[in-house]
This record gives structure tokens, sequence and C-alpha cells, in this order.
């Protein structure tokens, strides 16, 4: 048994992915005024993504169930005690990450959103999951709210926000990864220059494509 799979955060993930399954941000009326290809456009815009994030405020851009469990899986394999996250939403991932730490016996997650609503929601999933102590949700710019007072030693790292920010993200928190320290890329071929620098030789990581569009790395440098 684990906190995963039991009471209080089972049914409460259960919940929660079928109410993001039943409501893609791709059928959101805000949307329906933009071509696929400027849909695109703004998702990867370095300065008009908050655009194209902000009409989805309403809708929980989630990891898929699969990636969720690969979050727990990799945390608890790595004995995390730190974690960063780019990219809160409604807490879905958050949730996966906080329940591997304190099966790990604690730890410290620290998250990043700059919508409101959603930090709200957020907070209210992880406190109705028990896991609300392990978890500090920064609200705001992730370039200001991730570029501070961060552990001294950083165990595991997600990237599920702004795809266009992934490597400006990944600069702010690089110091910060100890030796082996995983990066977990959601989505990560909407942001080249992200997938160019984990997979260049001397970008100083191991990094292979895992589960679709996912890319996973290893700090080595």
């Amino acid at each position: 048994m684990n906190t995963l799979t039991t009471t209080p955060l089972a049914p409460l993930l259960q919940r929660l992915f079928d109410e993001a399954e039943a409501s893609s941000p791709l059928a959101s009326p805000a949307l329906a005024t933009l071509s696929p290809a400027e849909q695109a456009r703004l998702m990867t815009s370095r300065t008009d993504y908050p655009d194209f994030y902000g009409r989805l405020k309403d809708f929980p851009l989630a990891v898929s169930r699969e990636t969720g469990r690969l979050l727990y899986m990799l945390a608890r394999s790595c004995r995390a005690q730190a974690i960063v996250e780019f990219g809160t939403s409604f807490g879905i991932s958050t949730l996966h990450l906080a329940a591997a730490l304190r099966d790990n016996g604690g730890g410290r997650l620290i998250t990043s959103e700059f919508e409101p609503s959603k930090v709200a929601r957020a907070r209210d999933h992880l406190t109705a999951g028990g896991l609300i102590d392990l978890v500090e949700i920064r609200e705001g710019d992730a370039l200001r709210t991730l570029g501070r007072d961060l552990p001294e030693a950083v165990d595991l790292l997600l990237l599920d926000g702004a795809k266009a920010l992934y490597p400006e993200i990944l600069a702010l928190v690089e110091a910060r990864l100890k030796p082996g320290a995983l990066i977990v890329a959601d989505n990560a071929g909407d942001s080249p220059d992200y997938l160019a620098h984990v997979r260049s030789p001397a970008g100083g990581y191991l990094s292979v494509p895992f589960g679709g569009d996912v890319e996973l790395s290893m700090r080595v440098g």
C-alpha cells in the first residue's frame, strides 16, 4: 500500500482525471476564434503565451494518467526529497509528486502557477489529498518565482508549463540540480530549443524521449 493508491488520494485522482478527460481544452470557446496555426504560435511564443494559457484558465491542463504514475515512480526510485515543478494547473501532477515525497519520508515540493484561480483549485486539491504540508505553491511569473529561494540540491524537475519557457526555467534551476537529478518535460516536442539543449552531448545531460511526448533527462555534468 502507498499514498498514491489509497484514500484519500486515489479517489481524488480518479475524479480529477475523469473531469480532465471530459473537458478538453481544445473544445474551449476561447480558442474557437483562433486558427490551429495561431494557437500553435501563441502556445510557443516567448512573449504571447500568456494570451494562450489565459484563455484556458478554466481547464485542467493535466498530465496523462500514465505520466502521473511515471512521475510518482521516478520520484520514489530516486528517493527525492526536493522537487521543483513548473506549471501547477489544477495540481494533478503536483499530487503525484507530493505523494512520492510522503512515501519517501517527507521533503519539499516547490511549484509555480501564474493563474490565481488555478492556484486556488490546486491548493484545495492538495488539502483534500492530505499533501498540502509538503507543497509550496508560488503564484506568478515562474521566471521570477523560481528564480529565488530554491533548495541547495534538487532531485527532480518537472517542466509542464508554457513550452516557450522550458529552456529558461531549466537555466534557473540548473545550478541546483544534483548529479543524477531527473528532469521530466511534458509535451517537449513543442520546445525545440529545450530538446536541442538536453540532447546535446555538451549540455551535461543524458536524454531520451519517453512515453509519447515526454522527454526524460538526467543531469550528468
